[in-house]
């Protein structure tokens, strides 16, 4: 059944059931229109703190977001600050109802709304680059959903005019030769509800000046660290995230398998050659191997992140909903402080001391594994904000067939029109700290229609009940969906259970997995205060107790070498204080294992050997270990 939403004013549709338009290829999955799904519990927790942080106070202080951003008129910075922050402002604002930060955006979008040129230039005049003009586009449709502001698409149809004739004559360049994807989505979306060919035409001809993501990992040549001498904008770790979306988004234009095939290929070489135990792939700006004392940068999370959730709708694989879940809850938390006052420019997945110091990375500076403001560059401080609230926007999507689905899992409630009736489905959960997720149906009538859940690989046990009845079990790895006609108050429940995982990393090394969660050595911090900016202080964190740890292991027999502990799930999980489960196991020091650059050593090839005594410690998700050891050295029990 097709299903048509129209704006009364303009009489623009589109297909709300979520299939694009001819010629455009199926998308399995489609995003809801932001606000449609609505964080709850600690998960709206996250974006309070956020708000209270240093997304909700930067325009107070920090020059590039004050009242001269040339992106509101002034003399200042115009380049991609304004654009970064308002990508982010838009969904943290809407999704908290917050009206002091509603206002801030609203005063950004107003003047990029009000100040477009006559022959549909947009931005600052000073601006020549179409790369930040990208991420306001981006903002702009976000805003559109939350709002339905008019002025929105006619905008947007004009730039796109604009473009058209100006691109060959001023084609993409630096910057936006690598990132065409990220406005030939906006084109897919202005296509679908405009049915305006000059979208599409544009999205060919960006495709066309753009980067060959796709040439690249067919035959991938960078299979060690690059170095400064051999770093480009084809090795740039953000570059490379906002590029996982590239092959999958063009598939709707192509419509071609190879395009789709292409998306696994990057995922395989990525993860083969540089791929962490948090879930990214090593870039401390440039490819940095697998090492795990390299680093990567928080633009990378979160970009890819949202790349993460614009594949995950086009392709409909639970894998990629395994991938979002496990940067989402590991590598992005690990790099803010827990007031989220500051946050990281490199984080490290063996990250024993926080200093400010020259480490191992190709091109980033001494500050880039502090806490701060702008620790060595302030992309990150700009861009940071989009993380948690565009995740919380995309747990739940529409099917092909109008239905809904959870592609990922987290407390919300969402909202949306389905087979005729209004529904709202609320989550409740504690997941990723627990294994149990129950979801409350609420309708103004009774209605037919499908809701698919994601089941995670790791949840081999799985089970699905309604209503209290005898549980079902769900293949791990793929979508479990129940057809049925709702009623108000019917009742899901999803059981994942969690049993401790020992995954083989870098040098052998043994990573601990339970759900989503990675977990780490719970290592003491001290943190002390480098220097203070405006509201905003940069920090150095030492470590108070030992890191050189190997764990003692069974490989055969994972679980019962470690005990668990659950505790309640306070409003910031994510602190060395706060985390809300604990593993305790026997380990061994390894006193040979030591600093070098003010990190973590060469990881010793496992297993090692030890004579030291039999120690217990206890690991912590990693999202909640600022100081961490994750990737152990092991001898055998």
């Amino acid at each position: 059944m097709k299903i048509f939403t129209c704006l009364l004013l303009t009489g623009i549709c589109w297909n709300a059931a979520g299939q694009n338009r001819a010629p455009l290829g199926a998308s399995v999955f489609t995003p809801l229109p932001l606000g449609s799904v609505k964080p709850t519990g600690w998960l709206k927790d996250q974006l309070r703190i956020q708000a209270d942080g240093l997304s909700g106070h930067l325009e107070e202080f920090w020059p590039d977001l004050g009242p001269q951003s040339a992106w509101l008129g002034g003399s200042g910075e115009g380049w991609e600050r304004g654009p970064y922050y308002v990508d982010g402002l838009v969904p943290l604002a809407y999704l908290l109802g917050d009206p002091v930060l509603i206002g801030r955006a609203r005063h950004w979008v107003d003047w990029a709304l009000d100040h477009q040129r006559a022959d549909g230039a947009i931005g600052p005049e000073k601006n020549l680059d179409w790369w930040p003009n990208m991420l306001m586009l981006k903002a702009l449709t976000q805003f559109e959903e939350a709002t339905g502001d008019t002025r929105v698409i006619p905008f947007l149809q004009k730039y796109v005019a604009y473009q058209l004739a100006n691109l060959d004559k001023r084609p993409l360049h630096e910057w936006a030769i690598y990132r065409w994807q990220d406005e030939v989505l906006t084109m897919v979306w202005l296509y679908n509800r405009t049915g305006d060919a000059r979208a599409l035409e544009l999205a060919r001809k960006l495709h066309d000046q753009g980067y060959d993501w796709n040439a690249q990992f067919a035959k991938f040549g960078y299979t060690d660290k690059v170095t400064k001498e051999l770093a480009t904008l084809k090795t740039h770790g953000v570059n490379n995230a906002m590029a996982l979306k590239a092959a999958a988004v063009w598939s709707l234009v192509s419509r071609r398998d190879e395009d789709r095939n292409a998306a696994y290929k990057m995922l395989a070489e990525l993860d083969r050659y540089h791929g962490q135990s948090n879930g990214m792939h090593a870039a401390d700006e440039h490819y940095a191997g697998r090492n795990s004392s390299q680093g990567v940068e928080l633009c990378a999370v979160v970009e890819a992140m949202f790349s993460y959730e614009t594949e995950l709708g086009i392709l409909g694989d639970a894998a990629i909903g395994d991938r979002l879940e496990k940067i989402a809850y590991n590598a992005l938390p690990g790099t803010f402080s827990p007031d989220m006052w500051a946050h990281q420019y490199d984080q490290q997945p063996n990250q024993v001391l926080v200093s400010l110091s020259k480490r191992p990375w190709a091109t980033n500076g001494p500050e880039s594994n502090i806490f701060g403001l702008e620790p060595n560059f302030g992309c990150c401080t700009a861009n940071m904000h989009q993380g948690w609230p565009k995740f919380a926007a995309s747990l739940w999507m529409r099917t092909a067939e109008g239905g809904l689905v959870a592609g990922a899992y987290g407390p919300s409630t969402v909202a949306a029109e389905v087979a005729g009736a209004k529904a709202q489905l609320t989550e409740e959960t504690d997941y990723p700290f627990r294994d149990r997720i129950t979801v409350h149906v609420k309708l103004d009538r009774d209605a037919e229609f499908p809701v698919a859940f994601r089941i995670p690989a790791w949840a081999t046990e799985a089970k699905v009940s309604v209503n209290g009845g005898a549980p079902e079990s769900a293949k791990a790895g793929a979508f479990h969906t129940l057809r049925r006609r709702w009623k108000s108050g019917d009742r899901i429940e999803l059981i994942f259970p969690m049993h401790v995982r020992l995954e083989s990393g870098y040098h052998n090394s043994a990573i601990v997995e339970r759900g989503p969660l990675v977990y780490s050595l719970a290592i003491g911090e001290s943190w002390h205060k480098l220097k203070q900016t405006g509201l905003a202080s940069d920090w150095e964190v030492f470590p108070t107790t030992p890191w050189n740890y190997a764990l003692l292991l069974d490989w055969k027999l994972p679980e019962p070498q470690f005990s668990v502990k659950e505790v309640p799930v306070p409003k910031q999980p994510f602190s060395f204080e706060g985390a809300p489960v604990i593993l305790e196991t026997k380990a061994r020091r390894l006193p040979e294992w030591v600093l070098e650059s003010d990190s973590a050593g060469t990881l010793p090839v496992s297993p090692v050997e030890s004579k030291r005594p039999v120690e217990t410690v206890r690991l912590i998700p990693y999202g909640a270990a600022k100081l961490r050891v994750t990737d152990f050295p092991w001898v055998v029990k």
